[in-house]
């Protein structure tokens, strides 16, 4: 599922060096764009928004590659850039909307509906949904969860917090998750 750290090492050495710097900037994309693309599609619902943000913050990691120590792994560090990306845009978003947040959200997920970049089916729309209603860190949680099936060691320092933490954040949107569906 991820490179491997000799590859991030490689792909790195190439970004480092101005005559391969294109070339490693490509490869970097290819290991990571799907991953990181899902990451916001998840948390900002439409597939315009998400190619947006995505592409500001990949201006950001080619910009700041500099300050990459590697004391993470380049994936690590790229989540946190797009996901930093992704949560400016939400708030940006919401400060323009005349509705409440709620609202927003509902609606966002409901123009899954219309989306024709969304292929999902009538319960991943619920789910989005869903999803939609919880606070950002149990939404976050879940989705790391659920679609990346990352462990929550992984989780842990990928979000720099306590596995327990993450347990229970797990565990309160699952509920909240089931239920929506009840409803």
């Amino acid at each position: 599922m991820q490179q491997t750290k000799t590859s991030d090492e490689q792909i790195l050495g190439l970004m480092r060096n101005p005559v391969t710097l294109e070339r490693g900037f490509r490869l970097l994309m290819d290991a990571y764009q799907d991953r990181l693309y899902w990451q916001v599609r998840r948390m900002v619902t439409d597939h315009e928004d998400a190619n947006d943000v995505l592409q500001n913050a990949m201006v950001k990691v080619f910009r700041n590659l500099t300050q990459f120590e590697g004391k993470s792994g380049i994936y690590t560090w790229m989540y946190r850039i797009v996901t930093n990306e992704a949560i400016t845009f939400l708030n940006q978003r919401n400060r323009r909307s005349a509705t409440s947040i709620d609202d927003a959200n509902i609606n966002l997920a409901n123009r899954l509906h219309a989306d024709s970049y969304f292929d999902g089916d009538e319960a991943q729309i619920r789910l989005q949904q869903a999803l939609q209603t919880l606070p950002e860190r149990q939404k976050e949680v879940f989705n790391l969860r659920y679609y990346e099936e990352m462990s929550y060691d992984e989780m842990s320092q990928l979000l720099n917090t306590s596995v327990g933490s993450l347990k229970a954040s797990f565990h309160h949107a699952v509920k909240k998750v089931e239920q929506f569906f009840a409803e």
